[in-house]
Order: C-alpha cells, then sequence, then structure tokens
C-alpha cells in the first residue's frame, strides 16, 4: 500500500476531515497520512482507540513515536494524557489501549535502526524558550540527535518563521491555526515537506502551537528500505 509516498512532493492532509478507517484490531481505526506497506510499514497515521479497545502486544521493530492528541493512550509502562510525546525506539514493546478512549498521532518505523532511547515527555507541563530566530515564537524541545530534531512551538498570533529545511520536515498543528505559503492548517492539520524545501509559516489571529519535526527525512529511502527487507 503506498499513501502520499513520493517524498519528493510536499503534502497537506486536513486529518478531521478525513473517515476512520476500521484497523485488523477491533475498537481501533485509523486515518491514514502517509504509507509504505501494508501492516508492517512506514507510516504515519491518525489512529482513534474505543473506550476498553486495545492491540495484542507485540514488538516494534522499526520503533514506534506518538503524541496522545485526545483521551488518555495506556500500556504496560503507564498511562499517557493528552499532550504526552513518547518515543518507543527499535526492538521496544508493549500491549497498547485505553479505557476511556483516546486518539494519537502515531509514526512507525522513521528510527534509525540502532536507536534505543526511550523518551516519555508530557509537554503540557514543560517550559519554553523565547526562539533565537523567530520573534514572538517559543519553543519547547523534545528531542534531537545527529538526524532529527523534534520541538513543540507555541505562536503569538500572527507570529512568522521562515527557514531552510535541507533534510525535510514535518509539521503537525496541535492548536489554533498556521498558515504556510498558500495552504491553511487548521487544528489537526499535518503537512510533510520534502528535502531542501523552504519553510515560510505565519500563525492566525489566535496563535498556534505546532509540532515540527526536521532533518528525518534525509534518511526516507533507506527507512522504505528497511520495512522492506523485514
Amino acid at each position: 500500500m503506498k499513501i502520499a509516498a513520493n517524498f519528493d512532493q510536499p503534502v497537506v492532509v486536513h486529518s478531521e476531515s478525513l473517515e476512520w478507517q476500521p484497523s485488523p484490531m477491533a475498537g481501533v481505526h485509523r486515518r491514514p497520512l502517509d504509507r509504505v506497506g501494508d501492516e508492517v510499514a512506514r507510516a504515519t497515521t491518525i489512529v482513534r482507540y474505543a473506550p476498553g479497545s486495545k492491540f495484542s502486544p507485540h514488538i516494534h521493530t522499526g520503533g514506534e513515536e506518538f503524541i496522545v492528541l485526545d483521551g488518555v493512550f495506556q500500556d504496560e509502562h503507564g498511562d499517557f494524557p493528552t499532550g504526552s510525546y513518547i518515543r518507543n525506539p527499535p526492538q521496544s514493546g508493549h500491549t497498547p489501549g485505553s479505557e476511556q478512549g483516546c486518539i494519537i498521532f502515531v509514526k512507525l518505523w522513521q528510527f534509525q535502526p540502532e536507536d534505543r532511547t526511550h523518551v516519555r515527555l508530557q509537554m503540557n507541563n514543560m517550559g519554553k524558550v523565547s526562539s533565537p530566530k523567530f520573534p514572538d515564537v517559543a519553543v519547547t524541545p523534545l528531542y534531537k540527535d545527529p538526524f532529527e530534531e523534534v520541538s513543540l512551538l507555541h505562536f503569538e498570533p500572527n507570529a512568522v518563521i521562515e527557514m531552510d529545511v535541507p533534510g525535510g520536515a514535518e509539521l503537525l498543528v496541535l492548536d489554533g491555526q498556521l498558515q504556510e505559503q498558500e495552504e491553511t492548517l487548521p487544528r489537526h492539520s499535518w503537512l510533510r515537506m520534502p528535502r531542501g524545501s523552504h519553510l515560510l509559516a505565519t500563525a492566525g489571529k489566535q496563535g498556534a502551537k505546532v509540532w515540527i519535526k526536521t532533518g528525518h527525512l534525509r534518511d526516507v529511502d533507506n527507512q522504505i528500505a528497511r520495512v522492506q527487507g523485514a
């Protein structure tokens, strides 16, 4: 299966306009954003757990990164409420589910194979610092290694960021609204920009809170090769 699989083209998805599709597990539905592969896939997805639903125990051979957008996600490592940012590295395992139901934004098979760093953060409780580059934008650093950087950007009303993204970028609007070139991105809209792009984004009148990842698409061809060889 291929969805938005041309990584040389920009992609915008207004996820809340998509229909929910059933997954192989009862009570778990998803909205695919990009995907290369079938059930084992390099994928970016919005996933909804109905109350009381869960997946069977499994290992994330290629790693898993997710944000809890609504509700409380649960596994044997704890309860993760709205605003949680989690990185489960390659070869980690769990039994995910949700007693009350939840919605998550999740990325699979997008880690470096040697990565073994677990990250469990509650973004809503973290501090922020003024951006050294962009007036009226504050930053909450979430993760950084030689291959990628992940942050939460807090835009004041009408604040602007402009930067080159040689390794590509992904943005997910968590709150508020963002304008990128000709695209208006309301809450839970997702933007993927290819390698060598130029990002120019302006917040709406109420400001915006945006998750951003940069640099990682330099390795997208190897990510696809790894999942196809799994």
